[in-house]
C-alpha cells in the first residue's frame, strides 16, 4: 500500500471521510495535517503549513499527498513544484477509486474519459506556464514537450470517445437481437 500524507479540514468528519477515501483507493496514511481552511489562492494552504508539510514529507517521503478539497491547476502546479512530490486533490483520488472499481468495459471507459478531462484542465495550465515562459511541471519539461503532452490528451480523448460509442453501440445491437430473439427481458 502506498503511503499518504492527508490534508483535511480540522473537523473529525471530514478527517474519517479522508481517510477513508484514502484507502479506498490504496493509500495508507502516515500523517494527517488538520487546517480550517484550504482555499488560499497560491497553495491552498499558508506558506507556515506549506514549510511544515515541507519538513514532514522529508522525513516520511510518501509516495503521494493528498489535499482533501479541489484544487486549481495552479495550485497542483505549486504545491508539486515546492514539494517535489505527486499532489492528489479530492477529484483525482475520487478518479482513482471509480479506476479501481469500475468493472465492465463501458465503466472502465467512462472512467478513463473523465480522467482524462481532469488531467486536460492540468495540460492546459501547463501550456499557459510554458507560453509565459516558466517550466512547467516540477521536473520543468519545456514548452515542446508540454504541447506533445496537451495533444496526446487530446488524442487519447478521442480514442476512448470512439470506443465508448463503439461499445454502446455493440450493446444496443445485442439488446435489439435478444429482444427480436425474445430472450430479453425489463430487468436490464
Amino acid at each position: 500500500m502506498d503511503k499518504a500524507i492527508l490534508i483535511t479540514y480540522d473537523k473529525e468528519d471530514a478527517i474519517n471521510e479522508a481517510k477513508g477515501l484514502c484507502e479506498a483507493a490504496g493509500y495508507e496514511v502516515v500523517h494527517i495535517i488538520q487546517e480550517n481552511y484550504l482555499q488560499k489562492p497560491k497553495y491552498g494552504i499558508s506558506l507556515g503549513v506549506l514549510e511544515k508539510l515541507q519538513e514532514i514529507a522529508d522525513k516520511i517521503r510518501p509516495d503521494v499527498i493528498v489535499f482533501d478539497e479541489i484544487l486549481k491547476p495552479s495550485q497542483n502546479y505549486n504545491l508539486a513544484t515546492e514539494l517535489q512530490r505527486e499532489i492528489l486533490d479530492r477529484e483525482g483520488l475520487i478518479l482513482e477509486i471509480f479506476e479501481s472499481r469500475a468493472s465492465s468495459a463501458e465503466s472502465k471507459l467512462q472512467v478513463k474519459l473523465a480522467q482524462l478531462r481532469y488531467e486536460m484542465v492540468r495540460a492546459k495550465e501547463k501550456v499557459r506556464l510554458a507560453n509565459m515562459g516558466e517550466q512547467p511541471g516540477f521536473m520543468g519539461i519545456g514548452k515542446f514537450e508540454v504541447d506533445v503532452y496537451y495533444n496526446d490528451i487530446k488524442h487519447r480523448m478521442q480514442t476512448v470517445k470512439m470506443k465508448f460509442t463503439k461499445s454502446r453501440e455493440t450493446k444496443r445491437a445485442s439488446q435489439t437481437r435478444k429482444k427480436k430473439n425474445g430472450i430479453y427481458n425489463n430487468f436490464h
